[in-house]
Order: structure tokens, then C-alpha cells, then sequence
């Protein structure tokens, strides 16, 4: 057995300079044919060789391989044998076979299961190299979408969707039912509850999750755009189409369409997409001809489409048809029990992505925080985060760095009232009410303590004084 050694590179006392190489087993009974294999490959490869089929296999159990190149009749255990094992590899490589030609049948046969491709002999060495180069840009292509779905998987599984309240909880216990299912799903619930991840959740969790997951925002498109987006159009279809296109459908075939702000389809398009979901095929416009797909369907609303079908805007056939399993997504407000750890998650995420320290926040900015009724839930959540990693910057959030509304928030008044110091109520202590009135006044000046003795018409000794005689008003 010959085992070529690549040399490492180093030029003094400089970091190592280049990748090591791709490392390449050639198995093959004829000694010149391993042997001439290798002088012309070992410039580029780390090159091992094998006599047998035996052989190749204690060397795939010692050390992993990138390519295999094995010729398909040896004695002993023929080619076949080697290409087996090389799909029972954890790391499997590229497996290639070499034939002569009376036997290009077998090869064939050979790539049906599992071979990349073959080459006749006399092997052309050329052609060789070429093939070997395509067989390294397949297999980093296919660890690159595994890295992808790995990631995907934990992006969309349960765990990575964050809280634990109880109508978060309830939610999950639904999608782990219907996820592996084929049933249709209507997700309902506020504008960013966070549906599309929910949607990428059942799909993520279903065995269609290696393929397309397609998401088509309807209030997005034109109503004369959005039919033939979900259903493609032949050429000469409408003015304007001058060439086949496919539609949403089919490109999400053997996956899940998504199909967000399913309320505001137009009648025509709720005709088509009922008689996909009764018939499980649509046709193209400007075609008669049928396409079926295998398309599980994913909606989600914001608006309550059983007073949409009272009203004449939604058809009551169609819901019925949506509504399979329905699934209602709790706004924010409702999940308060998550808030905080929504906070900690989305300021670590954003303090990492822009490379800053982590925020922290007094009880005073939190207690503002939790009575604020987020009307744009998650998402408005997510991006206050972002704007407050970015503008603070690993310093800590004080009920004073917040915008008016959530001050607003905590003390019952409409947004966009003011917040100027307010009268002094009767139900109060004098010394509450001071707190009160002095709050509110640092509120207003945003911190400035001139500002404030200014609004409360006091000195700013006296300030001074109160915020030292009630530290926790202290900016």
C-alpha cells in the first residue's frame, strides 16, 4: 500500500498559509493502474491506495475520505461492495467507479445506487481530474444545505421559539399535533404575533421539511398580480406576459405554501383556491390543462374572516375549507410571563450582531415596559430591542431613556397626551404625590435635572434634596 503525504507550508514563523487537501482513495487490484493513478493526482490530493476491497474498507474505518475511486471488477469483493460501504460512511464520500467498457452496464447500475459518476478504461486522465474537481464542488454543496437544514431545524423547532406562558404553551401543543399531519392550517392573531415562524414551524416539524417552504404575502401583491403569482401564467396569457411563468403552487410542491393575509384574496383568486383545495390541482392562466401538486397549505389572518363572510367580502365554502385546524396566536400583552426573557433574547441577539455589550434595564424601565401594551407585538418588541442596543450600548435602560408612550402606559393616559407633571391626587399621600409630580417632571425633561426643578418650580438644591431623600427617582 502507497500513502502520499502532502508537506504543510510555513513561511517562518507565519500562520499556516493554505487548506490541506482533499484526501482521495483509489482502489484497484492492478498495481501500474493505482500506482500511475496516484503520480497523477498526488500533486493536488493526499492520495491513499487499496489492493482490495478489504483493504479500503480498513482504511475508510480508520480515516474519513472525501473521493473514492474504485474499479468495478476485482478478485475478491467487486466495486460494488466498496460503493456500498461508501454510502454507510457517517462522513459518506463521493464514490466514482472505473470500467472497462463490455461493462458500462454495471456502471450504470453502479450509479443508480449511490455511485457519483464512472469513467471507462483506459482512464483518461483529464477527464479524471475534471470529474474529481465536480464531485468536491457536489459534496460541499451538499454539506452546505445540510449545515442549512441543521440550522433551519434549529431555528423552527419548538425550542427555538421562545417563552413558556400558558397560551404559548397551548399554541405549541397544537403544532406538535397537526405538524406531522397533512390537514390545512388557518393561523389567526394580531399583525406580528409571529405566524410566519409558527407556519415555518409545522412545516419545519413535518416530513416535508426538506422541501420548499413558499410564502407568499397576499396584501402585498395587486389583485390583478396575485393569481397569476400563486398560479403562473402561460405566454400571451394577459397583456404583458410574454413568457411561461410558474406559479407559487408549483413551486412549493412536495413542501407548504404559506399564504399570509389569506383575507384579502379577491373573489376570483378564492375561486381558484377553492377548487385546488377540493380537487388538489389548478390550472395555469391562459391554459385548460390540470397540474396536480402535493402542496400542504398554511394561511394566517389578522382579521376575523367569519364577519368577512357575513359581509360578502370572504367566501363561507373557502373558510370552511381553511379552517381545518385552526390555530389563534395570544397578542404580547397577553404573554407577559415571556416578556422578559423576550427582552434578555432579542438584546443578546442584537448586542452580538452589532458587536456591543448587553444592555441592562432597572426595575423602573421594566415596570414601564410590562405595562406597555405593545399593539405591534413581537415585531414592535424586536425592533425596540434594536433600538435601544444600538443607541445605549451596554449601559443600562432607565425608565428615563424610554419614549413618552411607555410612560403613558403605566399611568392610564391615551398616547399622545402629554406628559407633564399632573395634578396632585387627593387619594394620595403628600409624599406620594410629590413622588408622583417629581417623576413626571423628570419624565418630561428626559432626565434634565434643571429641566425639571424648572417644570416643578423648585430649585435645583431642592431637587437635589428629594431625589437624595428618594433614591430610586434617581436617573
Amino acid at each position: 500500500m502507497l500513502h502520499h503525504n502532502k508537506a504543510l507550508a510555513f513561511f517562518g514563523n507565519c500562520a499556516f498559509m493554505s487548506q490541506m487537501p482533499a484526501s482521495i482513495l483509489i482502489v484497484d487490484d492492478e498495481r501500474n493502474t493505482r500506482e500511475g493513478l496516484s503520480a497523477a493526482l498526488e500533486t493536488d490530493y493526499d492520495v491513499f491506495l487499496a489492493s482490495s476491497a478489504d483493504e479500503a474498507f480498513n482504511l475508510m474505518e480508520a480515516q474519513s475520505f472525501e473521493v473514492v475511486l474504485t474499479d468495478l471488477r476485482m478478485a475478491g469483493k467487486s466495486g460494488l461492495k466498496v460503493i456500498d460501504r461508501c454510502l454507510e460512511q457517517s462522513n459518506r464520500p463521493i464514490a466514482i467507479m472505473m470500467t472497462a467498457y463490455g461493462n458500462v452496464e454495471t456502471a450504470v447500475e453502479a450509479m443508480r445506487r449511490g455511485a457519483f459518476d464512472f469513467l471507462t478504461k483506459p482512464v483518461n486522465l483529464e477527464k479524471l481530474e475534471m470529474l474529481i474537481k465536480r464531485a468536491l464542488q457536489s459534496r460541499e454543496l451538499e454539506q452546505e444545505n445540510a449545515e442549512l437544514h441543521e440550522r433551519l431545524d434549529r431555528k423552527y423547532s419548538f425550542e427555538g421559539i421562545i417563552g413558556n406562558s400558558s397560551g404559548l404553551t397551548q399554541v405549541l401543543e397544537t403544532v406538535k399535533l397537526v405538524a406531522p399531519s397533512r390537514a390545512t392550517v388557518l393561523l389567526e392573531g394580531e399583525t406580528g404575533t409571529g405566524k410566519e415562524l409558527i407556519a415555518q414551524a409545522i412545516h419545519q416539524n413535518s416530513e416535508r421539511a426538506r422541501k420548499p417552504f413558499v410564502p407568499v404575502h397576499c396584501a402585498a401583491l395587486a389583485v390583478n398580480l396575485l393569481e397569476s403569482e400563486l398560479f403562473g401564467h402561460e405566454k400571451g396569457a394577459f397583456t404583458g406576459a410574454n413568457e411561461r411563468r410558474i406559479g407559487r403552487f408549483e413551486a412549493a410542491d412536495g413542501g407548504t405554501l404559506f399564504l399570509d393575509e389569506i383575507g384579502e384574496i379577491d373573489a376570483s383568486t378564492q375561486v381558484k383556491l377553492l377548487r385546488f383545495l377540493e380537487m388538489r390541482r389548478f390550472e395555469r392562466l391562459g391554459s385548460s390543462k390540470s397540474i396536480d401538486v402535493d402542496v400542504r397549505l398554511v394561511c394566517a389572518t389578522n382579521r376575523n374572516l367569519t364577519e368577512m363572510v357575513k359581509s360578502g367580502e370572504f367566501r363561507e365554502d373557502l373558510l370552511y375549507r381553511l379552517n381545518v385546524v385552526t390555530i389563534q396566536l395570544p397578542p404580547l400583552r397577553e404573554r407577559l410571563d415571556d416578556l422578559m426573557t423576550l427582552l434578555r433574547r432579542y438584546t443578546e441577539q442584537f448586542s452580538a450582531e452589532n458587536k456591543v455589550e448587553i444592555v441592562e434595564f432597572s426595575e423602573a424601565a421594566l415596570k414601564r415596559l410590562q405595562a406597555y401594551p405593545w399593539p405591534g407585538n413581537i415585531r414592535e418588541l424586536r425592533n425596540f430591542c434594536e433600538n435601544i442596543v444600538i443607541l445605549k450600548r451596554g449601559s443600562m435602560v432607565n425608565e428615563y431613556d424610554l419614549e413618552e408612550k411607555y410612560h403613558q402606559a403605566e399611568s392610564g393616559e391615551s398616547i399622545g397626551k402629554s406628559a407633564a407633571p399632573t395634578a396632585a391626587q387627593p387619594s394620595l399621600s403628600k409624599e406620594e404625590n410629590e413622588k408622583r409630580l417629581l417623576r413626571s417632571a423628570l419624565v418630561k425633561a428626559n432626565g434634565n435635572r434643571t429641566k425639571a426643578a424648572q417644570l416643578m418650580g423648585i430649585s435645583r438644591r431642592t431637587l437635589h434634596r428629594k431625589l437624595s431623600q428618594w433614591p430610586e427617582l434617581d436617573p
